[in-house]
């Protein structure tokens, strides 16, 4: 057998981590609590809107989206993960691998467009108030939330292929705690010339487009909120940018560091911390940021209650 065949008969083992064997229970027990608390965060965000007719408006239809986004992110990486604490590593086929870094990769370029989408619905809810609802009708919502979705799915689609078509002639060990482009590339023995540049490309431009678009809209609020009298109107209009800006940062910030950047200058070790941002903290907090911290939000939650 040819050594470049290797790749379609051997599995990849997936470090996890094993590497810290006295640490299985404490990551085991925080995984599973930070998966929990983000599955009933979300669910209770989408069953609450849904429930209560007065928060079907964009801001809480694109939040709902959000929650399911991170809702799916969570549970493409968590349940293997939390399998394999225990196993000191596992071994995934590469269709597996694959499978699961094009999941993956949807979610985040979902994410970017829909965090840029929600910036642009709060610029015209700030900035235009009384035009707000002829901005943002239903028909323009649905049209933003399927040009989202569609360009999630197709984004990865040649990553995911070009991956397919290498070959992984060394190690298979793959250093991370689940499958992605950047760990895969790192075994392939191929040239990755042509996915490492189609990977920064598309990675910089949506990147680049989408919070191009959040500066934008953060310019404009800046702008009105400082031309706001009142003073509690200005400190309550700023406090829902700050939180949302917060979790752009936090969000943009990992991923860029990760996946903008040429993936030859890709550290496995780095990229295991730099993951758990987007992966487990930033879904987690998201209902808190979102909605928990709305007053109105919770008057529809205590509703809610109520009637079950």
């Amino acid at each position: 057998m040819k050594e470049d065949n290797l790749s379609a008969f051997e599995d990849f083992f997936i470090v996890g981590f094993s590497d810290l064997p006295k640490l299985q229970f404490p990551l085991f027990a925080a995984f599973s609590l930070i998966y929990l608390m983000t599955l009933l965060g979300n669910l209770l965000i989408i069953t609450t809107i849904y429930s209560n007719s007065h928060l079907h408006t964009p801001m809480y239809f694109f939040l709902v989206n959000l929650s399911f986004i991170d809702i799916s992110c969570t549970t493409i990486i968590f349940p293997p993960m939390l399998a394999r604490i225990f196993q000191n590593g596992t071994h995934m086929s590469l269709t597996e691998c694959l499978v699961q870094a094009y999941c993956f990769m949807v979610t985040l370029a979902t994410e970017f467009i829909l965090l840029a989408v929600m910036a642009y619905d709060r610029y015209v809810a700030i900035c235009h108030p009384l035009r707000y609802m002829t901005i943002m009708t239903k028909a323009v919502c649905m049209r933003l939330a399927a040009v989202i979705w569609v360009v999630g799915f197709v984004t990865p689609l040649s990553h995911t292929v070009l991956v397919s078509k290498l070959t992984f002639c060394d190690s298979h060990t793959v250093n991370h705690f689940f499958c992605e482009v950047p760990s895969l590339m790192k075994l392939s023995c191929s040239s990755t010339y042509t996915i490492e540049t189609i990977t920064y490309i598309f990675g910089a431009v949506e990147l680049m487009m989408s919070f191009l678009l959040v500066i934008i809209s953060y310019i404009n609020i800046v702008s009105s909120i400082v031309k706001i009298k009142s003073k509690r109107g200005r400190t309550k209009a700023f406090s829902t940018c700050a939180s949302h800006l917060t979790v752009v940062i936090l969000f943009y910030g990992s991923i860029c560091s990760t996946y903008v950047l040429p993936p030859s200058t890709y550290s496995m070790e780095n990229n295991k911390v730099l993951s758990l941002v987007y992966i487990a903290i930033t879904p987690m907090f998201n209902p808190v940021i979102y909605s928990l911290k709305n007053a109105e939000f919770k008057m529809a939650l205590m509703k809610t209650k109520n009637s079950v």
